[in-house]
């Protein structure tokens, strides 16, 4: 099938950017302060709390790569695999949530200070913001594989457009316009994937010409990927989930831990839906454009579809895009604002000014995410990068501080660095030996230090702080 553009979809689009700026302009109004901005006065409910967590967390990642590109390149067991990591993620998300609201913190980087000291502080801001705006940059490209599709716009051009809705939408109203249009985008989706399955399979022919079009590897438990690359797949999202600020933002932001509670239930729920629709989608999209970029399998179908149920599906993966990249980019911008500015800049700033430096930082990391999506050839490689970073470099030390009393700031920093440096040299300089995704490396190098460093430092870090005490 030949892929042509349809602007009569770009309507979808058009009402959808504008539902969106009015509730962020509307909701933009009832920030009171820098508490408002950044944790939406700790007031979201079970619904919108489960819409927030959903939209953040499924985003260009899964329409553009995640199981979108693991189904149109690999086949629909891998990707269906690719569901996992989630759904593991959000039952230990389930646990730690109320550990999670007792710190009372801002970011992540506060947890760990609390645990391991400044210097941990100072390494896990820079981790997050390195990886957050590497994330950020990919939903703005997926919003230019929108764009491209329904008006045969550049993907550059649309990446612009994109990037302009993510930083407006994240630096009028933060968390708390973010948490709304968040919800409604979150329902959104569900809605539009359910409709979709059917129709794009009536469309392709049904199951039995779908397969006939695709590789006979793809109907294979791996799609040819050996287990390593597999596990490479698989590890990066998992060690993301369980430490992302994001979650841990929106966790803090309830009500309380019963509607914290109820709204992960809805999320794992809704994930169960999510993703495998995601997986057929894609996997349909193979048998029907073969020979398209991998992160345009999803949205491709829209023009193969009747208009009302395309231009559906449209609005829906462009709510996930828009929504997920104004999430990350308001929260690395938190980090800038108080593990940085606040902490060594101008320590006595009044909560007006931070709020306006929040502000400022969304826009300058905002331009930041758009001039480094043009250095990585595809979003599932930048999707990996970035997850990995965070994964290595933050999630085995936040999840220490959890569920490992003993571990010290040495065991959490060695590993903090340990995490990043393994990442780093896995992808840059050795140049990904084996086509292998780092976090094969970089996680159990994270894990081994973190274990070590404690065990071997425990009693000597003790008996200092015992004396620095006295």
């Amino acid at each position: 099938m030949e892929l042509q553009q349809d602007p009569t979809l770009l309507w979808f689009i058009a009402i959808y950017g504008i539902i969106m700026i009015g509730i962020g302009v509307f909701m933009s109004k009832k920030v009171a302060g820098s508490e408002d901005f950044v944790l939406a006065g700790k007031s979201l409910g079970p619904f919108v709390l489960m819409g927030t967590l959903l939209a953040t967390w499924t985003g260009s990642g899964s329409i553009s790569g995640g199981e979108t590109s693991m189904a149109f390149s690999y086949g629909i067991i891998p990707s269906f695999i690719m569901m996992l990591p989630t759904l593991i993620g959000i039952i230990v998300l389930y646990v730690v949530a109320p550990k999670i609201r007792e710190h009372g913190k801002f970011t992540v980087s506060g947890i760990l200070e609390a645990k391991y000291g400044r210097t941990s502080r100072n390494i896990a801001s820079v981790i997050i913001i390195l990886a957050y705006v590497g994330i950020v940059s990919y939903q703005m490209k997926g919003f230019g594989f929108i764009l491209n599709l329904t008006t045969g716009m550049s993907v550059e051009a649309g990446t612009m457009i994109g990037a302009g809705m993510i930083i407006f939408l994240a630096m009028i109203g933060g968390l708390r316009s973010v948490s709304q249009t968040d919800a409604i985008s979150g329902f959104l989706m569900v809605g539009g994937l359910i409709i979709t399955v059917p129709t794009i399979f009536i469309v392709a022919g049904g199951w039995s010409e779908i397969v006939a079009n695709v590789p006979k590897s793809h109907m294979s438990a791996t799609g040819g990927l050996t287990t390593i690359q597999m596990i490479g797949y698989l590890l990066p999202s998992l060690f993301l989930l369980l430490g992302d600020q994001n979650m841990y933002q929106r966790l803090a932001s309830s009500k309380g831990n019963k509607a914290a509670k109820r709204a992960q239930i809805g999320w794992l729920i809704a994930m169960i839906v999510i993703s495998p629709s995601i997986s057929l989608i894609a996997f349909a999209s193979r048998s029907l454009f073969p020979n398209i970029d991998p992160g345009m399998a999803l949205m491709a179908t829209t023009i193969a579809m009747p208009v009302a149920i395309g231009g559906i599906l449209l609005a829906a993966a462009a709510s996930f895009i828009i929504t997920t990249g104004n999430s990350y980019l308001l929260s690395a911008a938190t980090n800038l604002t108080y593990d940085l500015y606040g902490k060594y800049v101008n320590k006595d700033a009044s909560d007006k000014k931070l709020l306006s430096m929040t502000r400022i930082f969304i826009v300058m990391l905002g331009i930041l995410a758009f001039v480094i999506i043009s250095y990585f050839p595809t979003v599932l490689s930048v999707q990996m990068y970035a997850y990995t970073v965070y994964g290595a470099g933050l999630t085995p030390a936040v999840l220490a501080v959890f569920f490992w009393k003993r571990v010290n700031a040495v065991g959490g920093v060695s590993s903090m660095i340990a995490g990043v440096v393994a990442t780093l040299t896995w992808e840059i300089i050795l140049g990904k030996p084996f086509d292998v995704n780092s976090v094969v490396v970089a996680v159990p190098v994270a894990v081994i230090v973190l274990i070590v460093g404690t065990l071997l430092t425990t009693d000597n870090y003790q008996t200092r702080q015992v004396t620095s005490n006295a």
